[in-house]
Protein backbone atom coordinates (compact mmCIF):
# COMPACT_ATOMS: atom_id res chain seq x y z
CA UNK A 1 0.00 0.00 0.00
CA UNK A 2 3.20 2.55 1.00
CA UNK A 3 3.97 2.77 -3.07
CA UNK A 4 0.29 2.88 -3.76
CA UNK A 5 0.17 6.10 -1.87
CA UNK A 6 3.23 7.38 -3.35
CA UNK A 7 1.90 7.15 -6.70
CA UNK A 8 -1.75 8.20 -5.60
CA UNK A 9 -2.20 10.44 -2.60
CA UNK A 10 -4.82 10.15 -0.40
CA UNK A 11 -7.77 11.80 -0.84
CA UNK A 12 -8.27 13.82 2.39
CA UNK A 13 -10.10 16.53 3.36
CA UNK A 14 -7.52 18.99 2.15
CA UNK A 15 -7.18 17.94 -1.29
CA UNK A 16 -11.00 18.71 -1.66
CA UNK A 17 -10.98 22.26 0.06
CA UNK A 18 -8.09 22.98 -1.85
CA UNK A 19 -10.33 22.10 -5.17
CA UNK A 20 -12.97 24.12 -3.93
CA UNK A 21 -11.11 27.32 -2.79
CA UNK A 22 -9.64 27.31 -6.20
CA UNK A 23 -12.34 26.68 -8.35
CA UNK A 24 -15.44 26.85 -6.10
CA UNK A 25 -18.26 27.36 -9.06
CA UNK A 26 -16.92 24.64 -10.96
CA UNK A 27 -16.42 22.27 -7.54
CA UNK A 28 -20.44 23.19 -6.60
CA UNK A 29 -21.37 22.34 -10.40
CA UNK A 30 -20.05 18.98 -10.21
CA UNK A 31 -20.72 18.38 -6.55
CA UNK A 32 -24.80 18.62 -7.81
CA UNK A 33 -24.26 16.99 -11.07
CA UNK A 34 -23.00 14.27 -9.11
CA UNK A 35 -25.22 13.59 -6.61
CA UNK A 36 -28.29 14.62 -9.56
CA UNK A 37 -26.35 11.34 -11.47
CA UNK A 38 -26.51 9.00 -8.65
CA UNK A 39 -29.58 9.55 -7.12
CA UNK A 40 -32.55 7.01 -7.82
CA UNK A 41 -34.02 7.72 -10.81
CA UNK A 42 -34.79 4.97 -13.95
CA UNK A 43 -32.22 3.11 -12.37
CA UNK A 44 -31.77 2.64 -8.65
CA UNK A 45 -28.73 4.25 -6.86
CA UNK A 46 -27.28 0.99 -6.19
CA UNK A 47 -27.43 0.25 -9.75
CA UNK A 48 -25.79 3.18 -10.71
CA UNK A 49 -23.12 2.66 -8.27
CA UNK A 50 -22.32 -0.95 -9.88
CA UNK A 51 -22.11 0.70 -13.45
CA UNK A 52 -19.74 3.38 -12.00
CA UNK A 53 -17.69 0.28 -10.50
CA UNK A 54 -16.98 -1.15 -14.20
CA UNK A 55 -16.60 2.23 -15.16
CA UNK A 56 -14.42 2.90 -13.29
CA UNK A 57 -12.40 -0.52 -13.62
CA UNK A 58 -12.04 0.51 -17.49
CA UNK A 59 -10.81 3.54 -16.66
CA UNK A 60 -8.92 2.30 -14.11
CA UNK A 61 -8.74 5.20 -11.77
CA UNK A 62 -7.93 4.24 -8.23
CA UNK A 63 -10.21 6.62 -6.49
CA UNK A 64 -13.19 6.60 -8.36
CA UNK A 65 -13.00 2.29 -8.15
CA UNK A 66 -12.45 3.01 -4.18
CA UNK A 67 -15.00 5.45 -3.73
CA UNK A 68 -17.99 3.36 -6.15
CA UNK A 69 -16.90 0.21 -4.02
CA UNK A 70 -18.40 1.96 -1.57
CA UNK A 71 -21.04 3.60 -2.83
CA UNK A 72 -22.18 0.27 -4.24
CA UNK A 73 -21.60 -1.53 -0.80
CA UNK A 74 -23.58 1.31 0.84
CA UNK A 75 -26.60 1.39 -1.26
CA UNK A 76 -26.82 -2.75 -0.72
CA UNK A 77 -24.73 -4.27 -3.55
CA UNK A 78 -22.98 -7.55 -2.55
CA UNK A 79 -19.32 -8.63 -2.89
CA UNK A 80 -20.80 -11.37 -5.70
CA UNK A 81 -22.63 -8.23 -7.22
CA UNK A 82 -19.45 -5.88 -7.09
CA UNK A 83 -17.32 -9.04 -8.68
CA UNK A 84 -19.60 -9.20 -11.61
CA UNK A 85 -19.59 -5.58 -12.25
CA UNK A 86 -15.78 -5.81 -12.40
CA UNK A 87 -15.92 -9.03 -14.96
CA UNK A 88 -18.51 -6.62 -17.06
CA UNK A 89 -15.55 -3.97 -17.37
CA UNK A 90 -12.92 -6.65 -17.71
CA UNK A 91 -15.13 -8.25 -20.87
CA UNK A 92 -15.50 -4.60 -22.26
CA UNK A 93 -12.12 -3.85 -21.81
CA UNK A 94 -11.19 -6.75 -23.61
CA UNK A 95 -13.88 -7.00 -26.17
CA UNK A 96 -12.72 -3.28 -27.13
CA UNK A 97 -9.49 -4.31 -27.83
CA UNK A 98 -10.72 -7.53 -29.85
CA UNK A 99 -13.00 -5.24 -32.10
CA UNK A 100 -10.57 -2.77 -32.46
CA UNK A 101 -8.39 -5.41 -34.55
CA UNK A 102 -10.33 -4.86 -37.33
CA UNK A 103 -8.42 -0.93 -38.13
CA UNK A 104 -4.89 -3.37 -37.39
CA UNK A 105 -6.31 -5.77 -40.04
CA UNK A 106 -7.84 -3.12 -42.54
CA UNK A 107 -4.33 -1.35 -42.16
CA UNK A 108 -2.47 -4.82 -42.90
CA UNK A 109 -4.29 -4.81 -46.30
CA UNK A 110 -4.20 -1.56 -47.31
CA UNK A 111 -0.56 -2.03 -46.44
CA UNK A 112 -0.39 -5.12 -48.51
CA UNK A 113 -2.34 -3.67 -51.10
CA UNK A 114 -0.31 -0.74 -51.65
CA UNK A 115 2.69 -3.45 -51.81
CA UNK A 116 0.84 -5.93 -54.21
CA UNK A 117 0.50 -8.39 -51.76
CA UNK A 118 -2.82 -9.94 -50.33
CA UNK A 119 -2.53 -10.69 -46.56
Amino acid sequence: MAEQEQMYPAATREISDRRKRLAPGPAEAFRAFSQSVFADGALPAKTKQLIAVAAAHITQCPYCIRGHTSGALRHGATPEEIMEAVWVAAEMRAGAAYAHSALALDTIAHHAGAQGNTP
